[in-house]
This record gives structure tokens, C-alpha cells and sequence, in this order.
């Protein structure tokens, strides 16, 4: 195995030491700020706002969150667009649509209670994509 590879190629266990959150960054725990940042307003404030903006931990839980508010969005109106299909099945088509809004509902809240948590623990838990341009924005000053 390369010494410079991030992930063991047998099991994808991550090589590299793990460097967690800690300290302030400005009157704030940097983990209560970065967990702070899944609230969409804070986050926008946070990327605004000195000295949030030069801490790469809360910029990137503010760049994950505001990507993360866009999938959101998008699914939204994907699943809208769905339903609107289902009612034209009889009977059971409303009752699919609810269902799966539901479920993506569900699916959605968990997920940003998992972010949340990650965030106070001091991880930056990256989610597909949205996780690797959070990164990408968070590393540029």
C-alpha cells in the first residue's frame, strides 16, 4: 500500500490521524459553532462574519449546510412532481405520495440531526458531493 494513500484499499478504513475540533473561534466553542452552522440563517452569518469566516471547521459545516438546504430543495420538488403523478393512480396514488414525503421527511430530519452531532463531537462528516465542494469552499481563503 502507498504511503501517501488516505484509505486502505481492503476495508476503505481512513489511514490518515483524524484531527477533531477544538477551542474557540470567537465567543464560541468551535464544535457549537460548527453545529450551529446546520441552522440555515447562522450559516449564512457565519460565512459573512469575522472571525467565523477564517475557521475552516465552521466554514465548512456552513458550505455543507447551505449545499445540503439545495438538495433538500431540489428533492422537494422532485417528490412534488411525484405526487402530483400518484393522484392520477386510483385509490392508492394520494397514499403513496404521502408516504414517500413522508419517508424523505424522515429521511431528511435524521439526517441533519446526524450532521448536528457529527458537528459536536468536532467531525467534519462529509456527505456525498455537497461534503467534497463544502471541503473544496472551506480550504479557500
Amino acid at each position: 500500500m502507498p504511503e501517501d494513500a488516505a484509505f486502505c484499499a481492503e476495508c476503505g478504513y481512513s489511514l490518515r490521524p483524524f484531527e477533531r475540533a477544538h477551542g474557540m473561534v470567537g465567543v464560541l466553542p468551535e464544535t457549537f459553532a460548527g453545529a450551529l452552522a446546520y441552522f440555515l440563517l447562522p450559516a449564512i452569518a457565519f460565512l459573512l462574519i469575522e472571525p467565523y469566516n477564517k475557521n475552516r471547521f465552521v466554514r465548512f459545516h456552513a458550505f455543507q449546510c447551505i449545499g445540503a438546504w439545495i438538495a433538500a430543495v431540489i428533492v422537494a420538488a422532485l417528490l412534488r412532481i411525484i405526487s402530483v403523478v400518484f393522484v392520477f393512480i386510483p385509490m392508492v396514488g394520494q397514499l403513496a405520495g404521502w408516504l414517500i414525503a413522508l419517508f424523505a421527511s424522515l429521511a431528511l430530519f435524521i439526517l441533519w440531526i446526524v450532521l448536528v452531532v457529527k458537528a459536536l463531537q468536532g467531525e467534519t462528516f462529509k456527505l456525498p458531493w455537497i461534503g467534497d465542494f463544502a471541503e473544496m469552499q472551506a480550504g479557500k481563503m
